[in-house]
C-alpha cells in the first residue's frame, strides 16, 4: 500500500482496498445515476402509461390496483437503500476533500477531486491518514505552545 499524503503527487491508485471490491458501492452509483437521469423518469413514465392504459381491459380490478401498488412500494423500498448508500459516500468524501483543502490551500492535490468514486475501504485508509496528521499537528501546536 503506497502512501498518499505525503510530500509530491502520488495517485489515489496506490492505495488498495484490504475488503476487495465494492460491489454494492458501485451498483448504487450506477442504479442512483440511471434512476436520476432522464432515462430512468422516462422508464417509469412508460410502466405507468402501460399500467393506466391497461385498466380498461383489466376493468379497473383489483389486481390492476394491486400491480402498481405493489411495484411501488417495492421499487421505493429499494431506492431508499440506494439513495442512502450514495448519500454517506459522497458525504465522506466531501469531507475528505475539505480535510485536504484545510491542509494545504496553495498544495491542494487535484487527484483529491474524484475521491468519491473511491470503494468505503479506500475512504477508511484515507480518514485514517488524515488523523494521523491531525494528532501530528496538535502535538506540533502544543510543543510550540510551550516553548
Amino acid at each position: 500500500m503506497g502512501q498518499i499524503l505525503g510530500q509530491g503527487k502520488r495517485s489515489l491508485d496506490a492505495v488498495s482496498s484490504p475488503a476487495g471490491p465494492d460491489r454494492f458501492g458501485r451498483f448504487a452509483s450506477c442504479a442512483s445515476g440511471f434512476l436520476g437521469s432522464r432515462w430512468g423518469f422516462l422508464c417509469a413514465s412508460v410502466f405507468l402509461l402501460l399500467w393506466a392504459a391497461s385498466g380498461p381491459l383489466l376493468h379497473y380490478s383489483e389486481f390492476w390496483q394491486l400491480v402498481v401498488n405493489t411495484a411501488t412500494n417495492i421499487v421505493t423500498f429499494l431506492m431508499v437503500f440506494l439513495i442512502q448508500n450514495t448519500q454517506n459516500r459522497d458525504a465522506r468524501a466531501i469531507n475528505l476533500k475539505l480535510d485536504e483543502l484545510i491542509r494545504a490551500v496553495d498544495n491542494a492535490r487535484n487527484h483529491m477531486m474524484n475521491i468519491e468514486k473511491l470503494s468505503d475501504a479506500e475512504l477508511d485508509i484515507l480518514e485514517e491518514q488524515f488523523m494521523r496528521l491531525r494528532v501530528k499537528h496538535q502535538n506540533e501546536q502544543m510543543g510550540m505552545a510551550a516553548d
